[in-house]
């Protein structure tokens, strides 16, 4: 794993946990990190991991929404 050093303005309130969250839920939302890699970097369990990322304002279900229109289509194809 790669250690990456960061300067922050001593005005922004923001410790060494939220800035590693706050990355962490960054990368999962771009889909550059799984949800495990995510929480790992976070320093979090996957279930933590997964709750707190409703702060930040990313979803767990973490699908393009052209994805989503896609398996609706898909699921309309499907008869019981």
């Amino acid at each position: 794993m790669k250690t990456l050093t960061l300067q922050i303005p001593d005005t922004l309130d923001l410790d060494n946990r939220e800035a590693a969250m706050l990355l962490a839920a960054k990368l999962y939302e771009q889909g550059k990190l799984t949800l495990g890699e995510a929480a790992e970097l976070a320093g979090y369990s996957k279930r933590t991991f997964m709750e707190l990322l409703g702060r930040y304002d990313v979803s767990v279900f973490n699908y393009d929404p052209s994805e989503i229109a896609n398996d609706i289509e898909n699921a309309g194809n499907y008869r019981i």
